[in-house]
């Protein structure tokens, strides 16, 4: 059991170099914390020089990324782990119980912004490699790691890099942990995610705010329009109605029906987490299917007229929404923006402008179950947790993932160590310590599984 004791010594060292790296506020998305992005990716690469690994830190447009390799032999197997050390702003601050950049151990919880998502889980494969090279020093793996600064803020630079550097990246197997596990005590491995592509709306009926009363039934209003607009994106039985959106979607097969039916997962409890007591959605498919397996269109946001304290009757001049699709196989991103940007203009009355901006997307992706891979990281599971995982999908995108399929043309492995409770992006996130402490052994085992293979 040389694994076991390595890490069972070496447990407290794991945990305070994990809350060194919480306590670096690393917010991407804030221009005030561009000298604390840098001191994470410093923090990193240290980490990985002092395993022996050539580690750089590469300097974007953006956020700079950590390559950092270990290379035996051209003809050993050869895995790439991807994570990020960027995390999301902690706002709104006056709901933590504590500052969020003051990491605690609390209840077997580890309570910082990034302690799930995703400093915990790249750091459980760090030290899981870590463990790995002390106690099978010869093994015969090539290792590279990819630690990026923007993925918060949709990984822009991600994309051309991988691209440009294909060859010293190429990899067998790409190993990715920024997920959440079934339930507690529920491993699993993560085989498909949906796609995104991500939109803003904007309409506009005057050249200012109006007066309702000297205006009110002479003009239109941006807000109604707006409004009328959204709702018929939908119909009564929860499907969207831009024309040619399912045209493309790939229906899962009743093999893979039945078994997502077999999980144990519970309607009632995934509500209950949030606080939700209803669940609509398209209608012929349960919930769990409705979020992994169909294609979804939602306002994430809404805005326009006086939204200020008291009142002022105005009539609105402009009004604008966010709207994300989540897709899956086989649509298109950029098609699908094309779609909901032609229907959205055909929605819009007489003397309305309508603007529709594409933000960002990202395509879905399918591992198939077959994959060794796939197969090698649910037996290192089932050795470490003691249970063979749940094979799964889910409703959130991680784009990057479909650049490593067709750019490296690798195998994808997404295993998965946090819990949906983990309120990430939320105040007060937490990483449960047992699911750290058994996620660096999960790697440590998988990497070893896979040199010997």
């Amino acid at each position: 059991m040389p694994l076991e004791s390595y890490l069972a010594q070496h447990r407290q060292r794991h945990l305070d170099e994990l809350l060194d790296l919480l306590r670096i506020p690393s917010v991407s998305a804030d221009p005030q914390h561009k000298a604390d992005m840098r001191r994470a990716a410093e923090y990193l690469e240290g980490r990985f020089r002092e395993l022996g690994f050539t580690s750089e830190i590469h300097d974007t447009p953006g956020h700079p990324l950590v390559l950092a390799e270990r290379r035996v032999a051209g003809d050993a197997p050869t895995v790439l782990i991807y994570g990020h050390y960027d995390v999301q702003p902690a706002d709104p601050l006056e709901l933590w119980d504590r500052p969020p950049f003051e990491p605690r151990v609390e209840d077997g919880q580890i309570v910082a912004r990034g302690a799930s998502d995703d400093k915990g889980q790249v750091y459980a494969h760090i030290k899981g490699a870590e463990a790995l090279l002390d106690q099978y020093p010869d093994a015969p793996l090539n290792l590279i790691f990819l630690v990026e600064g923007e993925e918060e803020v949709s990984s822009t630079n991600l994309a051309p890099f991988v691209t440009a550097n294909k060859e010293r990246l190429a990899a067998d197997v790409v190993l990715i942990s920024d997920g959440a596990m079934l339930g507690p005590d529920k491993p699993s491995l993560t085989y498909g995610l949906r796609g995104i592509t991500y939109t803003e709306v904007q309409v506009r009926v005057a050249d200012r705010d109006l007066h309702s009363g000297a205006y009110g039934g002479a003009v239109p209003n941006a807000i109604n329009v707006l409004a009328r607009m959204i709702a018929a994106l939908h119909d009564d039985q929860g499907r969207v109605t831009v024309p040619g959106f399912y045209d493309k979607v790939q229906a899962i097969s009743e093999q893979e029906r039945a078994a997502l039916a077999e999980l144990p997962f519970d309607d009632e409890q995934f509500l209950g987490n949030v606080g939700v007591t209803a669940s609509p959605g398209e209608e012929g498919y349960s919930l769990i299917e409705r979020i992994w397996t169909r294609p979804t269109l939602d306002v994430n946001g809404i805005g326009g007229g006086f939204q200020g304290e008291g009142s002022k009757t105005v009539i609105a001049a402009k009004a604008m929404a966010k709207i994300s699709c989540r897709l899956v196989s086989d649509q298109e991103p950029v098609e699908i923006f094309g779609l909901l940007r032609d229907h959205l203009l055909a929605l819009a009355p007489e003397g309305v402008e309508v603007e529709v901006i594409h933000l960002n997307d990202g395509r879905p992706c399918v591992v198939s179950l077959d994959a060794p891979a796939l197969v090698t990281a649910g037996d290192a599971v089932e050795a470490v947790w003691g249970k063979r995982p749940a094979f799964v999908r889910t409703g959130g995108s991680i784009p990057v993932v479909s650049t490593f399929q067709e750019v490296l043309n690798a195998d994808v492995v997404m295993l998965d160590m946090g819990l949906e409770t983990d309120r990430v992006h939320a105040p007060n996130e937490h990483f449960a310590l047992d699911n750290y402490y058994r996620g660096i052994h999960t790697s440590a085992e998988l990497l070893r599984r896979l040199a010997s293979r």
